[in-house]
Order: structure tokens, then sequence, then C-alpha cells
């Protein structure tokens, strides 16, 4: 997938994300994240997509300091605009993805061929499981992403959040934990090598595997963000494994 692909499912994730808060109220507890009211959601998506266009408009070199987010985001509307101002800050977004040259140059804080890429790619993952939060809220079937965004958005996270020095998925020995997906569209898997260094993976084995979990991708994909049930999938192996990725595979957005 490349920047015209995740923009259209940033436009087509959080156009969806925005009529279902509206929908189910702004009071509503958010299953998916237990502290959190779906006005929390809205508000924290939107910060993140006013942060976003801010960096990749102004080409900033460097992090924007902390004390500088509330001024990019501007002032947060009562409960009463929040919605349309959550739809606005994903316009906003939008617009400034879509016009900007793929040539820009500007501070991103994962691995990626370029900055736009970068950017267009997260803000894609990040509003497509905010949606799924809210979808929680509302209490029925949640909807798909499709497979191969789900592929992109396991290499997303296993790549790049947890390869690197920053990532709390770590074991005391060397131990393999294999992600199977029945419907991944280019038929590989994931080998996750748990070990006291930050997780490293590979998409092909190298020596025996300790667990395998398996499942549709887009299961495997929210099984990953801790959005769905590991019940939903099958275990097989040693299951303390995947008990280690829910307990420290959760990441957060560098504001400061």
């Amino acid at each position: 997938m490349g920047p015209v692909e995740h923009i259209d499912a940033l436009r087509r994730e959080g156009t969806l994300l925005a009529e279902v808060a509206d929908e189910v109220g702004l009071h509503s507890p958010v299953p998916t994240c237990p502290t959190w009211t779906i006005s929390d959601l809205l508000w924290h998506t939107g910060t993140i997509h006013r942060w976003g266009k801010d960096i990749v408009e102004n080409r900033r070199a460097r992090r924007p300091p902390r004390e500088d987010v509330a001024k990019i985001v501007g002032p947060i509307p009562d409960d009463a605009l929040l919605v349309e101002w959550y739809r606005e800050s994903l316009a906003q977004l939008v617009r400034t993805l879509e016009t900007t040259s793929p040539d820009l140059e500007c501070w991103h804080f994962l691995p990626a061929p370029s900055a736009l890429e970068f950017w267009t790619r997260r803000q894609a993952h990040e509003t497509a499981i905010h949606r799924v939060d809210v979808e929680s809220a509302r209490g029925d079937e949640i909807s798909p992403v499709g497979n191969g965004f789900a592929a992109d958005g396991i290499n997303e996270l296993l790549v790049g959040f947890h390869g690197n020095p920053t990532s709390r998925v770590r074991s005391a020995t060397q131990r393999v934990l294999r992600l199977h997906a029945v419907d991944n569209p280019d038929g590989a898997d994931w080998y996750l090598h748990f070990s006291p260094d930050p997780l490293r993976t590979t998409r092909a084995p190298e020596g025996s595997v300790d667990c395998t979990l398996s499942g549709p991708v887009e299961l495997l994909y929210l099984a990953l963000w801790n959005r769905c049930r590991i019940d939903d999938l099958a275990v097989e192996g040693d299951a303390t494994l995947v008990k280690l990725w829910q307990e420290f595979s959760a990441v957060e957005w560098p504001f400061g």
C-alpha cells in the first residue's frame, strides 16, 4: 500500500468513526479503552490529526515540544460541537496529505520509505483502530478493514513500533511466536523472536516455534492491537507468549 491507498483508508475510517460516535453518544464508555468515553476518543484522535497535519504542512524537522501541542491543536469545543470538530480535523488532515509533494521531508518516528508514506500510513491505522473502539461502544459487529490493509497494519506494528529499542515486548529466554493468517494476501507468516533484546520479526522461520496464533488476518490485526479476544483465534503451544504480548505491547504517540 502507498500514500494514495492510505489516504483513502484514512478518509473512510475517519468518516465512519464520526458517524458511529454521533450515533452512540459522547458519554458512552469505550469497552476497548476502559478509562475512555466517546468524547475522550474524539478528542484524542482529532488531536492526533491536527498534530500530524501541522508537522507535515510546516515541514517540521523536529517533534513539536510538548508545550506547543495545545497551541497546534487549538481550543477543544464543548460536547455539542465535538463531532463536527473531529470531522473538520479529519478533513484538514486529508487535504494536507493529498496536496503534499511526495518529496516531503519532515520529522517522523518510525522507519518508512518517505515521510509522506509514514504519515499517511500511521494516520490511517491510528484512525482505523479507534474506529473499532467506537464501534465496540455500539456493541455490534465490527466493520471490516480489508485483508490488505490489515496485513499492512501488522507489518507497521511489528517492524515499526516493536522493531526498535523502545519496545517492551521481551523475554528472558529466546522464544518464537508464529502468526499465521489463513487469508493473508502475500501468503507469508510472521515470526516474532522474543529475547532480552528488542523484538525481532521475520517472514520466514528460523528454527523451532514455541507458539502459533492463527486466524483471519483482520482478527490478527485487531488482536495485536488488543482490540479483540484471543478466544476468537486459535492458539497452539506456549500461550504465555500471547499473554506477554497482551501485557507489554501497548504503544503511545510521542507527543513530547
